[in-house]
């Protein structure tokens, strides 16, 4: 596909692409913008013809982006973002402390559940302009750094030096290492003779070393969706599980949890951000509360 001699892209252009992407057809991202479906295609072909690339494959069922589409989607929600930062740190321009505006937050779990209620306390507390939206994310594959990348949140809440990097072109910084430990039943003799519960997030997480160290850890025979269903499967009885600290916040009373020693598993928990956001007003803001905040003793 042949570029024009102008291959910019403008704001309405981004607009549409992102509309096409999150709608999964040009006839609802039309409604969605409220435009006529000709805009709409009109726009994707001089998209495509300024990039050089087809950025959705057309069905009757819809239009999905192409790898090329992908990561024009993903650029254009990051290039429009910074529009609406540009915007709002210009206003604010006069009061440099005054950050406001919307921040968009990915993060796991048991990181939205234990870690962030504080934090966005002191934010409002501090910065009520800030308007805080929170997105969880199953840290599994890109996990809670792909949403970023993608442009679909600010600042996500991260586990950093797993097997999946986060993706090139982001800034990481850690802010705590979280002890993994065994969990079971209250008053079990022998907790590591139990069959192991598990879930997806947990087994792709970052102690695979260690865990093929142990000839204790039997395979699971129970997997759940999630560690709050985990919890829920040990205190009621059927079995033993590896868990890291956050995911044990408030655990039953009916489940123990004993130390896995001096070698035990620990995961990093971070931060992940654009290397433009970082040195916004609302990520800033943001990231002081968040470092005041983490847990002491992790």
């Amino acid at each position: 596909m042949a570029r024009t001699t102008d291959p910019d892209l403008a704001p309405h252009e981004l607009r549409i692409l992102v509309a096409v992407a999150d709608t999964g057809g040009f006839s609802a991202a039309a409604d969605a913008l409220g435009v006529t479906q000709s805009a709409v295609s009109h726009s994707v072909r001089g998209s495509e013809r300024k990039i050089g690339a087809v950025l959705f494959d057309r069905a009757r069922t819809g239009a999905r982006p192409t790898p090329a589409g992908e990561k024009a989607v993903a650029h254009a929600r990051r290039i429009l973002r910074l529009l609406q930062v540009l915007t709002a740190e210009a206003r604010e321009a006069a009061r440099p402390d005054a950050a406001r505006g919307p921040l968009r937050i990915a993060a796991f779990r048991s990181a939205a559940l234990h870690l962030l209620p504080p934090v966005l306390e002191r934010l409002r507390a501090r910065h009520p302009g800030i308007e805080p939206r929170v997105r969880i994310v199953r840290e599994v594959g890109r996990g809670t750094a792909g949403e970023v990348a993608d442009g679909k949140a600010d600042i996500a809440i991260a586990t950093l030096g797993g097997s999946v990097p986060p993706p090139p072109g982001l800034v990481a910084s850690g802010l705590f290492d979280e002890p993994y430990a065994l969990v079971h039943p209250e008053g079990h003799t022998d907790p590591r003779s139990l069959p192991l519960v598990d879930w997806a997030e947990n087994c792709g997480s970052y102690t695979r070393r260690w865990w093929a160290a142990q000839d204790w850890i039997p395979a699971a025979t129970v997997e759940a969706e999630d560690d709050g269903t985990v919890l829920s499967l040990v205190s009621a009885g059927h079995g033993m599980a590896i868990m890291p600290a956050l995911s044990l916040t408030g655990a039953p009373e009916a489940v123990s949890v004993t130390d896995l020693g001096s070698d035990r598993p620990t995961r990093q928990v971070g931060y992940v951000t654009t290397s433009e956001l970082v040195r916004s007003a609302v990520v800033r803001a943001f990231v002081r509360e968040l470092r005041a905040t983490v847990p002491q003793g992790c």
